[in-house]
């Protein structure tokens, strides 16, 4: 499976591509689906390029993208940043009137297992963010929903293309034996060998603009399409 991570919690400033409203990321959606993606991940923006969780954005977002990639999972993020507490997160969630078929949730964040229950009790997948670097490991596995969950988002934190497979192959060392399947990925630097790693391993991948704006031969990626063409390359390869 390879999910496409189509802006993160990055600005507009950051690439020109950047999808922020809803018709934006539509069109992102489509073009990365029609180059290989099988899911998508998104965060919902403001008109400002913040990341929000208000209802009405989350549905204008997920309207826009199920229309232009129909049948397709799409997941958000659930991240702290998102709203100022736990409590203030779970508020949204609750209120939203269209659901995403999954979101992730950070496991070192607070209120990790909270977030995770509303949405299991609204019947939404949980892709359970455990990052390198942190202890989220270990407080997952003392989590009451480390075995509900759909899948493990293992997301290797190292920056640097030298030390990131090496990063990577520990963490799932850590994980091992793991409750849910994973998705292994990498930021910036490291995402494309963290990606021949999961490719290696047989293990669902990400990519797209919020992990990395870079090709594998350092070029900058015109949008996420490029990004998912030159994975679905790679992915192949190792196949």
């Amino acid at each position: 499976m390879l999910q496409v991570c189509l802006n993160g919690a990055r600005s507009p400033r950051e690439h020109y591509h950047l999808p922020v409203r809803p018709e934006e990321l539509a069109k992102a959606a489509a073009d990365a689906v029609a180059a290989g993606a099988t899911d998508i991940h998104l965060h919902p923006k403001a008109p400002d390029g913040t990341d929000s969780l208000d209802p009405h954005l989350v549905a204008a977002a997920l309207r826009a993208v199920r229309a232009a990639a129909p049948g397709i999972p799409v997941g958000i993020t659930t991240g702290a940043w998102t709203a100022p507490d736990t409590t203030t997160r779970i508020r949204s969630i609750r209120a939203w009137t269209v659901l995403p078929d999954h979101a992730s949730v950070n496991w070192h964040e607070p209120g990790a297992d909270d977030v995770a229950a509303v949405l299991l009790e609204r019947g939404i997948g949980v892709e359970a963010g455990i990052f390198s670097g942190t202890d989220a490991d270990q407080q997952f596995q003392r989590s009451p929903h480390r075995r509900r969950v759909l899948r493990i988002l293992a997301e290797v934190t190292d920056l640097t293309a030298r030390g990131a497979a090496t990063t990577a192959e520990t963490l799932l060392a850590r994980l091992h034996p793991a409750p849910a399947p994973i998705l292994l990925h990498g930021e910036a630097a490291g995402a494309w060998p963290v990606l021949a790693v999961a490719a290696r391993r047989g293990l669902a991948t990400r990519i797209g603009l919020e992990d990395t704006l870079t090709l594998p031969d350092g070029q900058i990626a015109a949008d996420n399409a490029e990004l998912v063409t030159a994975a679905t390359a790679l992915l192949e390869g190792e196949s």
